[in-house]
């Protein structure tokens, strides 16, 4: 292969969940079998680049000041649902379960990785919560040691003494599976986020 060959590729490898042979076919779909969309391709990275950026409020994907989550006079923005990712928002609207606003962490406090809360989107949060226009908080983080570790500083640090109800989302059993093949920490959530029957 030829020396550009090898370096696209090793920028797509770059990309989350490509390998060295998914960045091979990708490669060469684009540069042999589909050399017209390698150009709609180039020029929809340079577009996404000049124009989209994050939200000034909540952290999500934006083309002005706010995103289309935020700018919507229809949502409840009373209730902010609190995340660590992008996708993870994409997730939760996809279910069209909440019609709140969101924010976005960009990650989760992480000491042996250097990540504290200078690193995350923090400020703006606390922003949003000492205006009083908040009547909720909920945490929708990941339910390992990081994830709780975040919600004990946002609940400890950001929230403390404010008249704001806090919650967090429920963990455990997925929709058609069986006590029999869940870990021990999955069983351990399950239990804990157990809600009355009657």
């Amino acid at each position: 292969m030829t020396p550009a060959f090898e370096r696209l590729q090793k920028q797509l490898k770059q990309l989350p969940g490509l390998g060295y042979r998914s960045a091979e076919r990708i490669a060469l779909h684009l540069l042999v079998e589909k050399p017209a969309a390698l150009e709609a391709l180039v020029a929809s990275l340079h577009e996404a680049a000049g124009s989209v950026r994050r939200c000034a409020r909540c952290g999500n994907l934006a083309e002005g000041e706010l995103c289309g989550i935020c700018a919507d006079e229809r949502r409840d923005h009373g209730v902010v649902c609190v995340v660590e990712h992008v996708p993870d928002l994409v997730a939760i609207e996809r279910s069209s379960a909440y019609r709140g606003v969101y924010h976005v962490l960009h990650g989760k406090l992480s000491p042996i990785h250097g990540v504290g809360p200078e690193q995350l989107n923090v400020a703006s949060l606390a922003e949003r919560l000492a205006d009083g226009s908040l009547r909720e908080m909920i945490l929708a983080l990941s339910n390992d040691v990081e994830g709780e570790a975040t919600c004990h500083y946002l609940t400890e640090r950001l929230a403390a003494g404010k008249p704001l109800q806090i919650t967090r989302i429920g963990f455990g059993i997925p929709s058609g599976g069986g006590v029999l093949y869940a870990d021990s920490v999955t069983l351990k959530s399950a239990l804990d986020a157990r809600r009355s029957y009657q």
